[in-house]
C-alpha cells in the first residue's frame, strides 16, 4: 500500500482541490486543456450588441447604479445563444478610438477560469462598448452584505479570497497587474457558483478617468498623493476586501486596523460566523489583511504570495461552490429577450430601407374591413380624386420619391372621405426617410387610432422613438408590437 499524503503535501492538495486551483496553465485553458474552452475575442457591430441587449432596454441593466451610472452594464443574448454582459461607456469617456481598441484587445487576450473574461468590444463613432462573459449569480456585495436566505459560509469566504488572489496573480503574470477600483461589486459568481473577477476593472472607465469611485476611506494612501494605480495599491484594495469577508460589512480600513491593534479582532468578525471558524484561521486572515493594508506600499505582499498564504487556509475543498453558496446549480439564467420579427429587428436597427421593403411588400392587405367600408358609398368626383392621390403616392413610395409621396398621401388624408391606416404608415416612413421623426411619430400614432390592434402602428412608433433617442418608450412600443403580432399569428 502506497504512502498516504499528509494534509500539507503537494499530492494531497492535488487530489483534494481541482487541478485548476494550482496550475496556471489549466486556469488559462478553462481547466480542460482545450484551445476552444473560451470564446475568441471579437469586434462586434453596434447593431449586433443593440439586438443582444434588447435595444439597451432599462430592463436589461445589471450594473450597480442602474441608469444613473456614467457607464451602464446590460445583460444580452448574442445570436449564437451566448449570454453576455455589455458595458456601454459614456460617449465622452474614450475620445481616442485607437487607444480604446488597443486596451480592449490587450485585456481580451487574457483567458482564465478566475475571470469573467472579455470576449469582445465595439467601437463605432462615439459609441464604445465592452463585451464580457455573463455571470448569472450576482455579486459578492449581494451575497455578503445583502443576503436573503443564508449568510456566506466561512469556507466560501476563504474560497472567494483564494480565487480572487489567483485572478490577480494570473493578470500580473500576463503583464496586467493594474486593476481599477477593486471592490465587492467586481467579484461575480458564475453558473457553478464559483467567484470570478470582472474583466471590466482591468480597463479604466475612461482614458483620463479616476481609478477609484469608492469612498476615500477605502482608497490606497499613495493613490491619494499621486493619483496613480500601482500593483501595490491593488493589493491594498484586496486587503479591504479581506476585511469585507471577515466582517460581512464594508468597514473603513482605519477603523478595522484600530480594532486589530487593540487585539479586538473578534469584534471585527461577522457575528453570523460565530462558532464556524477557528481562532487560528481568523487570526491568520486578519494578519494577511493587515499586511495588505500597510501604509508603505513596499511592505505589502504581492499577488503570488497571497495565493500561497490563502491556499493553506482552504476548507471543505470537496464541496462544490454552488452548494457552499446555497444556490441552485446552473439555473440562474436570465429571461430570454424578445424574439423579434423581421419588422421588429428593422426598427431596432433603425433600418429604414428594410422597413420600406416590408411596407411595400405587404401592400394594403391590413386595410381590409377598415378603409374599404366606405367603398359602398356613392362614388363622387371628390372620392375619385382622393383615390388618384393615393395611387400617385403609392407610385412615388415605390420609386422612393419620399417628398412626392408625402404630398400625395397628405392630399388623400386631407380629402377626408376615406381612412387608411396603411397610408398613415407609409407617410410615417416617408417622414422618417426625410429626417422628420416627430411628424413620423404623429402618423404612427394616428394609424393606431384608426386600427388599435395593428402591430405595424406600434412597430413604426418604436422606429420613430428610436430615431428620436427615446429608447425606453421605443422598447415598450416594440414589446407591444411583438405581442400583438404573436396574438395575430396564433389566430
Amino acid at each position: 500500500m502506497g504512502a498516504r499524503c499528509s494534509k500539507f503535501s503537494f499530492c494531497w492538495w492535488h487530489s483534494h482541490l481541482k487541478p485548476s486551483l494550482l496550475d496556471s496553465s489549466d486556469l488559462e485553458n478553462g481547466g480542460k486543456n482545450e484551445k476552444n474552452a473560451f470564446p475568441v475575442f471579437t469586434e462586434f457591430s453596434l447593431d449586433e450588441l443593440k439586438m443582444a441587449a434588447n435595444g439597451f432596454s432599462s430592463e436589461n441593466i445589471v450594473s450597480e447604479h442602474g441608469e444613473k451610472a456614467p457607464n451602464v452594464v446590460y445583460k444580452g443574448l448574442l445570436e449564437n445563444g451566448r449570454w453576455v454582459a455589455v458595458k456601454r461607456f459614456n460617449r465622452s469617456a474614450w475620445p481616442d478610438s485607437r487607444q480604446f481598441l488597443d486596451e480592449a484587445r490587450a485585456v481580451g487576450n487574457l483567458r482564465s477560469e478566475r475571470l469573467a473574461n472579455l470576449i469582445g468590444c465595439c467601437c463605432e463613432g462615439e459609441e464604445k462598448l465592452l463585451v464580457a462573459e455573463f455571470m448569472p449569480n450576482e455579486t459578492l456585495a449581494k451575497h455578503l452584505f445583502h443576503w436573503e436566505n443564508q449568510p456566506m459560509k466561512w469556507a466560501m469566504r476563504l474560497r472567494v479570497a483564494f480565487y480572487l488572489a489567483q485572478a490577480l496573480d494570473y493578470c500580473s503574470s500576463k503583464g496586467r497587474a493594474l486593476y481599477h477600483d477593486l471592490n465587492a461589486y467586481r467579484v461575480l459568481f458564475d453558473q457553478d457558483g464559483n467567484p470570478r473577477l470582472s474583466c471590466f476593472g482591468l480597463m479604466k472607465n475612461s482614458r483620463d478617468g479616476k481609478s477609484y469611485s469608492t469612498n476615500l476611506a477605502f482608497t490606497p494612501p499613495e493613490y491619494l498623493k499621486t493619483g496613480r494605480v500601482t500593483p501595490e495599491s491593488v493589493v491594498y484594495s484586496f486587503g479591504t476586501m479581506l476585511l469585507d469577508l471577515l466582517s460581512g460589512k464594508h468597514i473603513p480600513p482605519s477603523h478595522a486596523l484600530d480594532l486589530i491593534r487593540g487585539k479586538n479582532f473578534l469584534m471585527l468578525m461577522d457575528s453570523c460566523l460565530e462558532g464556524h471558524f477557528s481562532n487560528d484561521d481568523g487570526s491568520e486572515l486578519v494578519r494577511l489583511a493587515t499586511r495588505c493594508l500597510q501604509y508603505e506600499a513596499r511592505e505589502r505582499p504581492n499577488a503570488k504570495s497571497l495565493v500561497t498564504s490563502l491556499m493553506s487556509l482552504q476548507k471543505e475543498t470537496e464541496v462544490l461552490s454552488h452548494v457552499l453558496l446555497g444556490i441552485p446549480h446552473g439555473t440562474a439564467t436570465p429571461p430570454r429577450p424578445l424574439l423579434l420579427t423581421p419588422m421588429g429587428e428593422a426598427c431596432l436597427r433603425k433600418d429604414l430601407t428594410a422597413l420600406h421593403e416590408i411596407l411595400e411588400k405587404s401592400g394594403y392587405k391590413d386595410d381590409e374591413g377598415i378603409a374599404n367600408e366606405l367603398s359602398f358609398q356613392m362614388w363622387t368626383n371628390q372620392m375619385q380624386e382622393t383615390l388618384n392621390s393615393k395611387k400617385h403616392g403609392d407610385a412615388a413610395f415605390r420609386a422612393k420619391d419620399f417628398i412626392t409621396a408625402i404630398d400625395c398621401y397628405t392630399q388623400f388624408i386631407d380629402g377626408g372621405t376615406m381612412v387608411s391606416p396603411t397610408v398613415y404608415a407609409r407617410r410615417c416612413l416617408c417622414y422618417l426617410m426625410s429626417d422628420l421623426p416627430q411628424e413620423a411619430l404623429g402618423d404612427a400614432m394616428q394609424a393606431q387610432v384608426v386600427f388599435p390592434e395593428w402591430p405595424t402602428a406600434f412597430y413604426l412608433q418604436a422606429a420613430g422613438l428610436f430615431v428620436l433617442g427615446v429608447e425606453n418608450d421605443a422598447q415598450e412600443a416594440l414589446k407591444e408590437a411583438t405581442k400583438l403580432e404573436a396574438k395575430r399569428n396564433k389566430n
